[in-house]
């Protein structure tokens, strides 16, 4: 199972603490992590991953394989620029949100908008009478971001089945 990932290239070391223990988490639970390959918060989720065996797929806005943080397994070059934000949303089967900043909020809207869970691990606050028929879902630690997300993927799967 595929799980996005978006988060902010500089990150506090709270956020990237965050995402070292989500990668890992993921890792553990089989799930493959697929996030914009840079830095931050996608280098930290990439590396928490790695150490713990799991498949990393990162998808860059820019032409440059070599502009992937060196946790990556699959890099995917795209030379959208920030449009690659759509294809980071599209391809979980849920997301979680650490921290972030706009490109964050442009990913979890992408997401929402296509259907996919969001889980906030103190990501953005949205409106919650603007997000009729969506699942936005807040989480308070790493652990409880993971178990929620891999509970709305399921929940999904079990939709389309």
């Amino acid at each position: 199972m595929q799980i996005a990932i978006f988060g902010a290239s500089r990150a506090s070391s709270r956020e990237r603490g965050w995402a070292f223990r989500v990668g890992a988490l993921l890792a553990e639970a089989g799930c493959v992590v697929v996030c914009g390959g840079l830095g931050g918060v996608m280098e930290e989720v990439c590396r928490g991953a790695k150490k713990n065996g799991g498949l990393t797929v990162g998808i860059l806005p820019g032409p440059y394989r070599q502009d992937a943080n060196r946790w990556v397994d699959v890099v995917i070059p795209t030379g959208m620029g920030e449009a690659r934000n759509v294809l980071v949303a599209r391809s979980g089967r849920a997301a979680i949100a650490i921290g972030g900043r706009l490109g964050t909020l442009s990913e979890t809207a992408h997401a929402l908008r296509a259907g996919t869970p969001v889980v906030a691990l103190h990501s953005w606050r949205l409106e919650e009478r603007r997000l009729e028929g969506v699942r936005y879902i807040e989480a308070q630690t790493p652990e409880e971001a993971v178990r929620r997300a891999l509970e709305a993927a399921m929940k999904g799967e079990e939709a389309e089945a």
